[in-house]
């Protein structure tokens, strides 16, 4: 491997680092030296500080006034400008010029969209965004963009919107977005996050190519996936240290990651001690609790809107009853939030029809579909917005005309479902990814939905997360309410749903289960 016998590029010394003056630290006592070429991997449950070590490596949470850190940085100085950084966790500390530690520490955060410009038009533009910045001459800019989609599996989408790519989609773009530049360090976090199995497999051969031309890359990450396991280097980490580290191998043996949270590798996405649900009898004749038949959709083309060709939804008919769990499959882009947001009432059909609880929901407005149709979108920051975890829950129950008291209850018993009762004054921006995914599926609950649908409900979440999340739908199809669920876990969803479909090409086929 390039660079094995070389020095570190990137080293760190972290001996304390918080956000707010007097707050416990988030870090302390980690060291981490990246030498060229290597693959570190950076384990820990929710809440154990990764995310936040990625950011101050990549220079994100260092910006003078946003948090006290006592340490220091090295970037060497290969072949840019190197860097020693001294912090004190003074008013008096250096500058990190964010600028040009990121042209050489690049960093893919959990949401992939705040790496992202939103002034791009197109994918190319996003692509060359960065090389425009740095005068790269325009042949050469046009040959990585280029080169960059084609090794992040985009080179078909260079003329899509950003904003009209799915998750999965969207991740790749940022990932693109930020090797283009030809970084020294790249850091990932949450990496495999909403992948299908052949982004994956593009990510892991993206990984050696980075390595074999001397980059060093680091994952972060609540589970020991396939890439973790082939790191070079693993580090653990456990209220914000680090309480193992080695080889992947010597980690995953040892007691601080049995009693970690971090998901195993032979977890398949659940821990084998949580009992596969099946809900309740599913009852396959009277009314499904919800229903497509024979729903076309496509994007309409324009100004400022996707544009996609051939057809989203292809006459895409099912079914799922009371009690039962479904899980919806398919590739990156193949349209499982686009069917799940037309069960919501967010979207109409060009044809066909969309029936909830045996109605036709087609002039429903989707505020009164929402009362009985809950739902957890990709991104749970797209439905938080509260100033605490409790109000968050409670918005909107009045609506049901529930008393002031009887909303508190339901909200506190939302929150305790998901293990968030002890944290209901806390806003939700200050939780973790995953115990925001965790506080959006509360606010789904809350309402006591007919039905549920859940849009990669596995993303990010720890082996805690996953038994929270488990028991949540459990209860909810054992109350009978209909749970459909998009992922691409597999795994899991065998070993869960009731039924499994899949969508490709705009169509539904049932898969086998088991």
């Amino acid at each position: 491997m390039t660079g094995a016998a070389a020095g570190p590029v990137l080293s760190a010394d972290i001996k304390s680092f918080s956000y707010d003056d007097g707050a416990p630290p988030v870090l302390h006592g980690v060291r981490l030296g990246l030498r060229p070429g290597s693959l570190t991997a950076v384990l820990g449950a929710s809440g154990s500080g990764k995310s936040t070590l990625a950011k101050v490596l990549a220079g994100w949470a260092v910006a003078p006034g946003h948090a006290r850190f006592a340490g220091t940085l090295h970037l060497a100085a290969g072949d840019g400008p190197g860097a020693r950084l001294e912090f004190a966790g003074s008013d008096a500390d250096p500058r990190l010029h964010l600028g040009a530690w990121g042209a050489r520490v690049a960093y893919v955060p959990q949401r992939p969209s705040d790496l992202l410009t939103g002034a791009a038009s197109e994918v190319g533009e996003e692509l060359a965004f960065s090389l425009e910045q740095q005068g790269v001459p325009r042949e050469e800019m046009t040959a990585r963009v280029r080169s960059t989609a084609r090794s992040v599996g985009l080179e078909a989408f260079l003329g899509r919107r950003p904003e009209g790519l799915s998750g999965g989609e969207q991740r790749r773009l940022a990932l693109g977005a930020a090797i283009i530049g030809r970084p020294d360090v790249v850091l990932l976090d949450e990496p495999t996050a909403s992948l299908d199995a052949e982004g994956e497999e593009a990510l892991a051969q993206l990984i050696d190519e980075l390595r074999a031309s001397g980059t060093a890359v680091v994952l972060f990450a609540a589970a020991a996936h396939s890439l973790a396991l082939r790191a070079t280097h693993c580090l653990l980490l456990e209220a914000g240290t680090g309480v193992a580290e080695g080889a992947p191998a010597d980690v995953l043996a040892s007691p601080a990651f049995t009693r970690s949270g971090v998901q195993r590798p032979d977890d398949g996405n659940c821990p084998p001690s949580s009992p596969a649900f099946a809900g309740g009898d599913p009852v396959s004749s009277g009314s499904p609790a919800a229903e497509m038949d024979g729903v076309t959709f496509s994007y309409p083309m324009g100004h400022g809107v996707d544009r996609r060709d051939g057809l989203v939804l292809a006459d895409a008919s099912f079914s799922v009853w009371p009690g039962e769990v479904l899980a919806l499959t398919g590739p990156n882009g193949a349209g499982k939030s686009t069917l799940l947001r037309h069960l919501a009432g967010l979207l109409r059909p060009i044809s066909g029809t969309v029936r909830i609880d045996g109605r036709d929901i087609s002039l429903t407005p989707a505020g009164l579909v929402a009362e009985t149709v809950g739902t957890l979108f990709q991104d749970p920051r797209d439905q938080l917005f509260e100033r605490s975890a409790l109000r968050e829950v409670g918005f909107g129950l009045r609506r049901l005309g529930l008393t002031k008291q009887s909303s508190r209850d339901r909200a506190l018993a939302a929150l305790d479902a998901v293990g968030l009762a002890s944290q209901a004054s806390r806003h939700p921006y200050e939780f973790s990814a995953s115990e925001q995914r965790l506080l959006a599926l509360a606010t789904a609950l809350a309402r006591a939905p007919k039905v549920l649908l859940l849009d990669e409900p596995t993303v990010g979440l720890d082996r805690h997360g996953l038994t929270q999340l488990e028991a949540v739908v459990r209860s909810a199809a054992e109350g009978g309410a209909a749970v459909v669920l998009s992922t691409h876990a597999l795994v899991w969803a065998r070993r869960h749903a009731d039924r499994m479909v899949g969508l490709s090409g705009g169509r539904l086929r049932e898969l086998r289960v088991g």
